[in-house]
């Protein structure tokens, strides 16, 4: 088996209403797609987080070295693809198009032994877990803290044992939002907050602590993630466990806020961290410094499959006999074709997830859906 043909596919839709975090604004959907072909026909997917175009420039960079190569040695090809552009990328567009190729390496892998992904990351501790519920952006013309009520007031209805909202835009308005937000769900559900690095570590303190009675299970991206100094001091400064490491790519990334306890909880994702051949290495770190690991996931249904399969293969930490399980994070921010890429979609049934069962990956991409929202040029 050799790999003959490396693609991506962008996707893209423009949104009737656009939203926005406290970093970014979002009026269209694009998520990076990569398709791995072998020359017996077995077809590999993966997906990249972050910029949709940039990663698949990224990406075609990478192809020259995969094609005539056996995609079954994936370490020996993330090795060989990390090192070509080290120079210069050991952080960013490099390391989230690595983890579209690696996670399409692994999903081939499982097509040809016949077993999903989570079985050859080393077993599946678990064959379902439970979804928290990520939106709450804030809306261009309505009212912040009534919309976002209302909203997470929908998800608890859905069966989401948790919901998670965005602030880090004003921190009046947003102690507003968290106190509306809690009221909306009842006392029983999980609030977790997002700031996407909004604050400086004055706002982020004085945040944490006036939040802190609304029952908050972590305190995500107060500050900027450049910043290990920073979240030491919101850390030592306020009393909601704190989290990141979405935009921490890879194990040397990773190295220093888990080895100075920078977080309480890390936040690695798949999509973006080196695919699944890094995230075991993040994932055992994360183990050897007693930290929390909770995978982020933002992406289309073959983001939710990889992370599905990462979190099957979780072993339990701490090994106590009701250990604590791992959660899925669910975004249900407006996106058409999140499941419509893949034939069978990967929904919850009040706020549970399956992890796939079936070989690789566990989905089978709809070729229909990629091109129905393939991006166009005047897009």
């Amino acid at each position: 088996m050799k790999i003959e043909r490396v693609h991506t596919h962008i996707l893209d839709y423009k949104l009737d209403q656009a939203f926005e975090s406290a970093s970014m604004r979002f009026e269209r959907r694009q998520h990076c797609l990569v398709e791995i072909v072998c020359d017996d026909g077995t077809v590999g997917w993966g997906e990249c987080l972050g910029p949709a175009r940039a990663n698949a420039t990224i990406v075609g960079l990478y192809a020259g070295a995969l094609v005539g190569a056996d995609p079954l040695e994936t370490e020996k090809l993330w090795l060989e693809l990390y090192n070509r552009l080290r120079d210069q990328g050991q952080r960013g567009l490099t390391m989230t198009a690595l983890s579209g190729i690696d996670i399409a390496l692994w999903d081939i892998k499982g097509k040809r032994y016949g077993a999903p992904v989570s079985e050859l990351l080393g077993g599946r501790f678990r064959e379902q877990v439970r979804a928290y519920a990520t939106g709450s952006f804030r809306r261009d013309g309505v009212d912040r803290v009534q919309d976002v009520a209302e909203e997470v007031a929908g998800y608890a209805r859905e069966g989401f044992h948790g919901v998670k909202i965005k602030i880090g835009f004003d921190v009046e308005e947003d102690l507003r939002a968290i106190a509306a937000v809690r009221e909306a769900i009842g006392p029983e559900r999980r609030l977790m907050i997002d700031a996407n690095h909004g604050y400086d570590v004055l706002e982020a303190i004085e945040v944490g602590k006036r939040a802190e009675r609304f029952g908050i299970d972590w305190f995500e991206e107060p500050v900027l993630p450049e910043q290990l100094d920073a979240y030491r001091a919101v850390r030592r400064g306020q009393p909601i466990p704190v989290a990141s490491g979405e935009n921490w790519h890879g194990r040397y990334a990773m190295l220093e806020p888990l080895s100075t306890r920078a977080v309480d909880i890390a936040q690695p994702d798949v999509c973006g961290v080196g695919g699944f051949s890094e995230m075991r290495r993040v994932v055992d770190m994360a183990a050897m410094f007693g930290v929390r690991l909770v995978p982020h996931v933002w992406g289309t249904a073959v983001c939710i499959a990889a992370s599905l399969q990462c979190m099957a293969a979780l072993p339990p930490n701490p090994p106590r006999r009701r250990p604590l399980e791992p959660i899925m994070e669910f975004d249900r921010t407006t996106n058409p074709f999140r499941q419509a890429v893949v034939e069978t979609p990967l929904e919850h049934r009040d706020g549970v997830m399956r992890v796939p069962d079936g070989p690789g990956l566990g989905i089978v991409v709809d070729r229909d859906a990629l091109q129905q929202y393939a991006l166009k040029e005047e897009a």
